[in-house]
């Protein structure tokens, strides 16, 4: 919604932009700051009572900006408010779009998903409904490769842009101080030189014998240096929670083909259709059918 502006020409008008797109785009970040504000405002109502618990040995984000915006006035109401605003937009949207394609892939590949089944059997056995621990997650290695060869196909976001610190030489091009360079994920993670056949979906690319061979930003999902993603760690934990829920359950059938189903570059990488899937109860579960992601 957000580049429908620059998408639609007629959009490019400040009247029939607020009549429309606007208006639904106002709605939504009212809502999203009313929702930010109240948690800051309990937050903050909690740091002043003192009620804190002193024995916690790792603090929150949260504790943090408010100790920088009460003890050192280092940062301000709206910083915070722009800071989560930042957690909830990059925690929610990235990881659901991958997801989304993760699903996606495997449902066209009954084999891979056969080896993620195999995985998923030997570290939870039968006890389909036993709470997914941390170790579980940790010895989940060819899930963590599947997932890893999705982003590389299909990062959630597809570009960001960094400004370049001092005058630069990119392939003979000389790039003064100061430029904005843009990195087009998509692009990159489609090197024919570090990836052979860069459009075949292979999560073998990223066993360890294998993956020795990309270069170290070669494949950058979270983008790279100190102005990555900071929950990247959290982001895979998500993702691969998601994941194994649904599949140590359930087989998934993508009734779609990649011809079909286009990516379409906007802020987040987004299918060019509903991704229809097909959902078939591995044990004796209640469900199936054809859902839409």
């Amino acid at each position: 919604m957000s580049m429908s502006r620059h998408l639609k020409f007629w959009e490019w008008s400040d009247f029939i932009h607020n009549l429309t797109t606007g208006r639904k785009i106002k709605g939504h970040i009212k809502l999203i700051e009313d929702f930010i504000k109240s948690v800051i405002q309990e937050k903050k109502k909690e740091y002043l009572s003192g009620n804190r618990d002193v024995k916690e040995k790792r603090k929150s984000f949260m504790d943090l900006m408010m100790e920088l915006h009460f003890e050192t006035q280092e940062l301000s109401e709206k910083d915070i408010r722009d800071e989560v605003n930042t957690f909830i937009g990059a925690g929610y949207e990235s990881v659901s779009v991958t997801i989304r394609w993760a699903l996606f892939l495997i449902g066209l590949h009954p084999d891979i998903q056969e080896k993620i089944h195999e995985e998923l059997d030997r570290i939870f056995g039968s006890d389909v409904g036993r709470d997914i621990t941390e170790s579980d997650l940790n010895d989940l290695k060819y899930l963590d490769c599947v997932l890893k060869e999705t982003q590389r196909l299909y990062p959630a976001v597809p570009m960001f842009a960094r400004s370049l610190k001092k005058d630069s030489n990119i392939c003979g091009y000389s790039i003064p101080k100061g430029s904005t360079c843009v990195v087009l994920l998509y692009f990159l993670h489609r090197d024919k030189e570090v990836f052979p056949d860069p459009e075949r979906f292979d999560p073998d690319r990223f066993l360890p014998e294998n993956a020795v061979i990309i270069p170290e930003c070669g494949f950058i999902p979270f983008s790279s240096g100190p102005r990555n993603c900071i929950g990247q760690k959290f982001a895979v934990m998500e993702m691969k929670t998601i994941v194994t829920s649904i599949l140590r359950n359930y087989r998934v059938e993508s009734l779609d083909s990649r011809d079909k189903v286009l990516p379409v570059m906007q802020i987040t990488l987004h299918p060019s259709i509903p991704i229809r899937i097909r959902i078939r109860p591995r044990r004796n579960v209640e469900c199936g059918g054809t859902t839409c992601l």
